[in-house]
């Protein structure tokens, strides 16, 4: 499987930040690298965004709602993303789970919610820093995948992506091993869920990934590319990510 690096802009960018999208796409065209390119951007940017990528990186969204349509002041369909636009959604990212009191049984029904209106999903599973202290990060994220990832889970462009929620935005970084040991945990847990077919999942890292740093990331066992906060802002940043992600 080709590692996918995908952008994750939050709550972020204007109409003037669609030249990064440009200087993204344009330097995938030319270096052609071997990697899967992904930038999930906020829901008013999805239609120039897509128009910006014209077809030459994936073009994501960052939440949808759990619900077809109806009435929900707010909230936005993943039909609605996918018509804006988008072919992937993430769900469960942990500012969601913190800040919006999201649970796994509400990740598990947007996630359905997402491939039911014609999405493809990135599900986010991650410890916070005290339960990473207290040893319980491995049965933390066990717990979170059987709440959240639905049983019948499309395995074609269908990813995990593991946020320890003490290394999103701090710079503070888990060692290699640490990395390697819970995407190897993570893997036999998608297999004990899923079926040995969850072999063909790729498992992202998300969590202060910079250019300084993909390449060692990106090596480790059971890493499949990287979900990446704020260096997906600058297109330097972002380019030099994919660069590594290649060598």
């Amino acid at each position: 499987m080709q590692p996918l690096i995908a952008g994750n802009w939050k709550m972020n960018g204007l109409g003037a930040q669609l030249s990064v999208i440009e200087a993204v796409a344009a330097r995938v065209v030319a270096e052609a690298p071997a990697v899967d390119v992904l930038l999930c951007v906020p829901a008013t940017l999805l239609w120039r965004a897509a128009a910006s990528a014209a077809g030459r990186i994936v073009i994501g969204a960052e939440d949808c709602s759990a619900d077809i349509a109806g009435p929900h002041t707010g909230d936005i369909s993943a039909a609605m993303l996918k018509d804006a636009g988008a072919a992937v959604v993430i769900v469960g990212h942990s500012e969601r789970r913190q800040h919006h009191g999201e649970t796994d049984a509400l990740v598990a029904s947007k996630a359905r919610a997402a491939w039911r209106g014609g999405l493809k999903s990135i599900i986010c599973i991650g410890e916070t820093a005290s339960q990473r202290k207290d040893g319980a990060a491995q049965s933390v994220c066990a717990a979170q995948i059987e709440g959240s990832v639905p049983v019948d889970m499309p395995l074609t462009g269908n990813e995990v992506a593991y946020e320890p929620l003490w290394a999103i935005g701090t710079g503070d970084v888990p060692t290699s091993q640490q990395i390697e040991e819970m995407h190897q945990h993570i893997r036999r847990c998608l297999i004990a869920r899923l079926g040995v077919r969850a072999a063909s999942i790729r498992i992202l890292y998300g969590g202060s990934v910079k250019p300084a740093n993909a390449r060692e990331i990106l090596a480790l066992d059971e890493v499949g590319g990287a979900l990446v906060g704020g260096a997906s802002l600058a297109a330097a940043d972002f380019n030099g990510i994919i660069r590594e992600a290649t060598h």
